[in-house]
């Protein structure tokens, strides 16, 4: 029997980019859908269902999102839809053989649709920005409310001059100050009424006529105007959350230096194809992701990864769309076109997230269900209770009814959340910081543990070979071979290393036909190189293959106490060569876990590597908690008992060989995501660099995404609280509740759009 103690190093062979969809699902269970369903969605997608997205001109609230769920949830063949306020972006899947009945419909309720994308449609090749999508504000609006606020003005003055709300050149002003600047709000409520939603047009709407009815015209006129004019303010508002993501985009050229022809011409950078070349002159920015092919340019990633320090690159380097360049030009080579490029990712990123709902923004939404219907309860009671069981006057307690009305409109409050969210979003992004889902932000703040990987996470994860000892009478060279074409066949940081050796020892020696290569989850490879069977593993496979001997163990565990990973490389039933690798820690690594203690969270590494080298690596780290000899399973059902301790975990890995442990954690980090198409797409939240620095910056991002929400929930609440009281007491007029409405709705806007700029 082996003498050999159970270890294993991790040496696990089996990859491919595992951190698969199951992970995305899993969490989609766990917080809740963003989509908006109608029919049941399985967690792959909606069978036979196609896509449409569509730009909404006129929705700029939640009023208006409302109503528009309301009409096509209604509409046969919607399936799901769903809602990007910020970016003015509805997203339908549906199963209609065109997408005009939606265009109509939402016509219908005067929102402006425009088509930014067909499945349909997809084979014309017709690009989003070719539908004319504009946020701006039409010129002729901002004169047609100028004369309108003249207008009203002028009603106010005449009346409080004349002592008569009733004159024929009061009402004649105040008319054409209402059909001047508020035509829209009476549409919009004209066309709320008819499909019986309390919205705030209809609120706004019918305060505006109730107020005319009892002769105050002048108040009507300015109500009006003011609140059409609040909602311009508050589109130009969220103007600066959409251009906090557009920002990020508008770092990559529009054009880029190309070969063609054997000259170099200037094009349109959406017009270059793959594999072009192309030239870049020292201080401009990159325009597409591409392989330096001529030149060692030093570049400054920061726009995607973060990064505080340019970086040196070289011939075979990858480079990233919106870097730029240093003080030398340089060429290289297209891998992505522009729609595919890791910054257009990253911005498509963002933009999808978006449209999550996080935990505040549904408890907000549900509250906001209940809220308005209370308020115009509660105006109806006071209309109508006084006058009838206290035989008070009319008119005044229907003054105080109408006030309550307009402090019914919840869009101060509803809209407070999404850009608070998007403000997140983009500052995380432009730190490198890559979060899927305004869920990830707002709740990262709970994570009380975290798991990490070692390879690639904590370290460089690229060793290199350190020791070599023959453990046969075989030619050390040729031991070194077989080992070599093994490890050529294996995408481990190990194997790596392995064979880089072997290529520096015998430049000019030629790997080895291998048959029969199977990976060895957790322990190895195996294979057959002419008439031997070989295996290449670690300490666990020697193990289990009854290999060892007490002088194999002793020479083990020697190199391991060192934090060396041993890998044996056996044939016919012995041991016959013993190769050591070392990896480096990263700099980054004990700074950010200092932090993480500081923020109140546990660390615990989870590694497959022995427990000798997992001690040694935790030690330089100052960590408590390190793990040794995790298989997958083993660290799945780590990462069990860690919530069952302290219920919100996250795990940190390289998105590859971890899937099942990053799945089981509430949020899975990536590592080192830049350029590489699994970690961006599978991920919670993905680190385009290698700094694990960068994951309390997220936390602390994610506390005071959460104060701010409170915050602006808090002063919403609080202003309308304090009008109600007015209302109630007789302290409060009309334009009184609108001017308080709109300053919650510009305190609230650009408290969240404090948080572009927080770190």
């Amino acid at each position: 029997m082996s003498n050999c103690s159970h270890h294993d190093h991790g040496h696990t062979h089996q990859h491919g980019h595992e951190h698969n969809h199951a992970h995305d699902h899993a969490h989609a269970h766990d917080h809740g859908e963003a989509v908006s369903t109608v029919d049941d969605i399985k967690p792959t997608g909606l069978k036979d269902a196609e896509e449409a997205v569509f730009f909404i001109q006129k929705m700029d609230c939640p009023t208006e999102e409302k109503l528009i769920r309301e009409r096509l949830s209604n509409m046969d063949g919607i399936a799901a839809m769903q809602f990007n306020l910020i970016q003015r972006e509805l997203t339908v899947q549906h199963r209609l053989p065109s997408v005009e009945p939606i265009v109509t419909t939402l016509a219908a309720l005067d929102m402006l649709p425009k088509v930014k994308s067909d499945t349909l449609d997809a084979t014309t090749g017709t690009g989003d920005d070719d539908h004319g999508t504009s946020y701006a504000i039409p010129k002729r609006k901002w004169l047609m409310v100028g004369i309108a606020a003249i207008a009203a003005l002028a009603s106010e003055v005449v009346a409080w001059n004349s002592g008569n709300d009733r004159s024929l050149v009061v009402i004649a002003l105040a008319l054409l100050a209402i059909a001047v600047g508020g035509v829209d709000t009476l549409k919009k409520g004209w066309i709320a009424l008819r499909h019986l939603s309390l919205n705030m047009n209809f609120l706004m709407s019918l305060a505006v006529i109730g107020a005319a009815i009892i002769g105050q015209w002048p108040e009507a006129a300015v109500v009006i105007v003011l609140f059409t004019l609040a909602e311009m303010i508050e589109s130009l508002s969220l103007d600066r959350a959409r251009n906090a993501i557009a920002g990020l985009m508008a770092m990559s050229p529009d054009e880029a230096t190309v070969l063609q022809d054997g000259a170099w011409i200037s094009v349109a950078a959406k017009q270059v194809t793959l594999n072009t070349a192309v030239r870049v002159k020292p201080g401009e920015r990159i325009p597409l992701d591409g392989v330096v092919t001529d030149g060692q340019p030093v570049i400054n990633q920061a726009p995607i990864t973060g990064e505080s320090m340019p970086v040196a690159k070289q011939s075979g380097d990858q480079v990233f769309a919106g870097t730029i360049n240093g003080n030398t030009a340089f060429d290289y080579r297209v891998t992505a076109v522009q729609s595919e490029s890791t910054l257009s990712r990253i911005v498509k990123s963002v933009q999808q997230a978006q449209g999550q709902r996080a935990p505040t923004q549904r408890f907000v939404d549900q509250f906001a269900r209940y809220y308005i219907p209370a308020v115009v309860a509660m105006a109806v009671l006071v209309a109508v209770l006084p006058p009838l069981l206290l035989n008070a006057p009319f008119y005044p307690w229907l003054y105080k009814a109408l006030v309550l009305l307009v402090i019914a409109c919840p869009c101060a409050l509803v809209i407070s959340t999404p850009v608070t969210i998007v403000s997140g979003l983009a500052a995380a992004a432009r730190h490198g910081i890559l979060i899927k889902g305004g869920v990830y932000l707002e709740q990262g703040r709970l994570l009380k543990a975290l798991a990490l990987d070692k390879t690639g996470t904590i370290t460089h994860g690229k060793p290199v070979v350190t020791d070599v000892q023959r453990l046969s009478d075989g030619d050390e060279a040729s031991l070194l071979t077989h080992a070599a074409s093994l490890a050529l066949r294996s995408d481990h940081p190990v194997s790596a290393a392995i064979a880089a050796h072997w290529k520096t020892q015998q430049a000019e020696a030629i790997a080895e036909d291998v048959g029969d290569f199977k990976a060895l989850t957790g322990r190895g490879v195996q294979g057959s190189i002419g008439n031997s069977d070989f295996y290449l593993g670690n300490h666990r496979l020697v193990h289990e293959l009854d290999m060892c001997s007490p002088a194999l163990e002793e020479r083990l565990l020697a190199l391991e106490k060192q934090g060396k990973t041993t890998t044996i490389l056996c044939r016919d039933g012995k041991a016959q060569l013993l190769l050591a690798v070392a990896d480096t820690v990263r700099d980054s690594s004990r700074d950010a876990i200092a932090q993480l203690k500081q923020l109140g969270v546990s660390v615990t590494m989870l590694t497959g590597d022995n427990a000798h080298t997992a001690r040694a690596i935790a030690d330089v780290v100052q960590l408590d908690d390190a793990r040794g000899d995790q298989l997958p399973e083993d660290k799945l059902n780590a990462i069990g008992d860690m919530i069952d301790k302290h219920a919100y975990v996250g795990m940190v890995g390289d998105g590859i060989n971890d899937a099942p442990a990053l799945a089981r954690a509430q949020i899975g980090f990536a590592m080192g995501a830049a350029g590489t198409d699994t970690a961006l797409e599978t991920a919670d939240v993905a680190l385009m660099d290698d700094d694990l620095r960068k994951i309390p910056d997220f936390i602390r991002l994610s506390k005071k995404t959460h104060r701010v929400l409170m915050q602006n929930i808090t002063i919403a609440l609080g202003i309308k609280a304090v009008f109600l009281v007015l209302a109630l007491t007789g302290e409060s007029s009309l334009w009184m509740a609108v001017f308080a409405d709109m300053g919650a709705s510009l305190i609230v806007v650009f408290n969240g759009l404090r948080l572009v700029r927080s770190l």
